[in-house]
């Protein structure tokens, strides 16, 4: 596999750029109108924004030349394995490893910590959210092995989800609902789905487009159903407790 390190680096640039000029001018409006920080803290903000500007760009490029590809590449080895079932603990395993390295994760847990003053525990919320997407993603490739439609998952996930938001607290329902968009991020989404489309693109009788594809609604959807579970189990402890 030929990889060139820094082919295409600079539309990766331009288009993180892009990504934060609107930040920036945002940042700026209130700074002359109303924040009028002192310059020190201008200066340590203008730090921050080449700091992430240059991590994203280098992230960005690793995902191009690196987890795509390798994505592709083990999904394509993996779909010549005789015993194919043995992909559905394999995604579970790498489904709890990019959550659990996922940064928006680290940053969703630490405010919930924080916000909550210790009540909702950081680490907990991490093991919690990392075990919602693993099963999602091992539940995406039995979907893949067997051709479940796509509809069998989902109609009935959303369908429990909302039934769980009847009777879970306000608290607990707000932070699931961000779960899910938080877990689609650039771990899950860049170097599962890569691997769930080189998956299907080897298995005789499937469909990338149809196939390899819906993964990121399941992992969406996975977390708001941990997060409302677990919103439901605090309550049978406090319950219990006032017992």
């Amino acid at each position: 596999m030929d990889v060139k390190v820094f082919y295409g680096f600079g539309d990766v640039l331009m288009e993180v750029g892009l990504a934060l000029t609107p930040l920036i001018l945002f940042f700026l409006f209130f700074q002359l109108w109303m924040l009028k920080l002192p310059w020190k803290r201008c200066w340590d903000i203008i730090v921050g924004l080449l700091l992430a500007f240059t991590g994203l760009a280098l992230f960005l490029q690793g995902v191009h030349v690196g987890f795509l590809p390798v994505g592709r590449e083990i999904g394509d080895i993996v779909g010549e394995w005789d015993s194919l079932w043995i992909l559905i603990p394999v995604g579970f395993l790498l489904g709890f490893v990019a959550t659990f390295a996922e940064p928006a994760v680290r940053v969703l847990n630490h405010e919930v910590d924080k916000v909550s003053g210790g009540y909702i525990p950081q680490k907990l919320m991490l093991y919690t959210l990392s075990t919602g997407v693993a099963i999602s993603i091992a539940l995406a490739m039995a979907r893949i092995i067997y051709g479940i439609p796509l509809w069998y998952l989902i109609g009935p996930g959303y369908g429990l989800a909302l039934l769980l938001t009847l009777f879970s607290t306000e608290t607990f329902t707000s932070i699931a609902f961000d779960a899910g968009g938080v877990a689609t991020g650039p771990m899950t989404v860049t170097f599962i789905l890569a691997i769930a489309l080189g998956f299907a693109e080897t298995l005789d009788g499937r469909d990338p487009l149809l196939d390899g594809f819906g993964m990121i609604a399941l992992v969406a959807l996975a977390p708001i159903l941990t997060v409302l579970t677990l919103g439901l189990l605090y309550q049978l402890k406090e319950s219990g407790s006032d017992d």
